[in-house]
């Protein structure tokens, strides 16, 4: 039987309580093959039977999970090796905060790996310590603190149900407020706070950067286009650079007080300029119903 490279090769990790496992059944909603606490030593064989199906396997996704207890050592370079056998892979981090974590434990009455003999942040903080060599090697770092089971899956699916048919760079553009703190996996931040804000008018203060009358009243204000357009042409210099490094994914972050009126706005106008463009865009208002 011949043998053909993966379309697309997804290894999950991070934090445990952070959502790998969630994010692995997402995968298996796109069609991938998955497997679930797969040792590290198997993944290179795995991949090469994965490779060897004469194509029954294209998609594969596999979740390493530091609950079973052997070393990362050498992960760095097992990933080097099996990336020569997909098209397009990734290494996906899935991550949240100590206090979410340790919150979500306590939920769910489950036992921490790394707490069995020390307290639960003890063990949260022993583990974030044993993977932060893996983390800074991964292509693409989820921060699940504010996501539901929904959210977390709605992003797998936007993220990767069109970047295993193709290289290209994947793009989210995310609306924020400044007062609930910047998005974690934010690597383009523009602050928009200078603009107007909607929410000193009384007849639009209840709406959103969404309702066509504070689009209106944002557009009517020359910062608003003059941001706009500032913003577009840096992109327009960047993002072919980026696509040139081959980096995969891309979160630009939008800013205002509360993330209810300038950020969604501008956010919302960024996309359809960066679509425009023929480029796939992923739209998150990440606080617009925060209170």
């Amino acid at each position: 039987m011949a043998s053909v490279r993966l379309r697309s090769l997804v290894i999950i990790t991070g934090m445990s309580g952070s959502g790998k496992h969630t994010a692995c059944q997402a995968f298996e909603d796109l069609g991938y093959f998955c497997v679930d606490n797969l040792p590290t030593s198997f993944i290179s064989r795995l991949v090469q039977m994965s490779t060897a199906s004469g194509g029954e396997i294209q998609e594969l996704a596999i979740v390493i999970d530091v609950r079973l207890g052997e070393s990362l050592a050498g992960f760095e370079k097992l990933f080097s090796q099996i990336k020569l056998l997909s098209s397009t892979s990734t290494l996906l981090f899935v991550d949240a905060s100590n206090e979410v974590l340790a919150r979500r434990y306590g939920e769910t009455r489950r036992v921490h790996p790394l707490a069995h003999d020390k307290s639960l942040l003890e063990g949260i903080r022993a583990e974030r310590k044993k993977l932060s060599g893996i983390r800074v090697q991964a292509d693409l770092v989820i921060e699940t603190s504010d996501f539901s089971v929904h959210d977390l899956c709605n992003f797998i699916y936007r993220s990767f149900q069109q970047t295993g048919r193709a290289e290209s760079l994947n793009i989210s553009v995310v609306s924020f407020g400044f007062k609930y703190g910047i998005p974690f996996n934010s690597e383009l931040v523009f602050d928009v706070r200078f603009l107007p804000n909607p929410h000193f008018v009384s007849s639009l203060s209840d709406k959103t950067g969404n309702d066509p009358t504070v689009v209106s009243y944002m557009l009517k204000q020359p910062e608003t286009e003059e941001i706009l357009g500032r913003i577009h042409d840096m992109l327009k210099y960047l993002l072919p650079k980026y696509g040139k490094e081959g980096k995969k994914y891309l979160t630009i972050s939008i800013g205002c007080t509360g993330g209810r009126h300038r950020s969604v706005m501008v956010a919302n106008e960024l996309q359809k300029r960066l679509t425009k463009e023929g480029r796939t865009v992923h739209l998150i208002h990440r606080d617009l119903n925060s209170e």
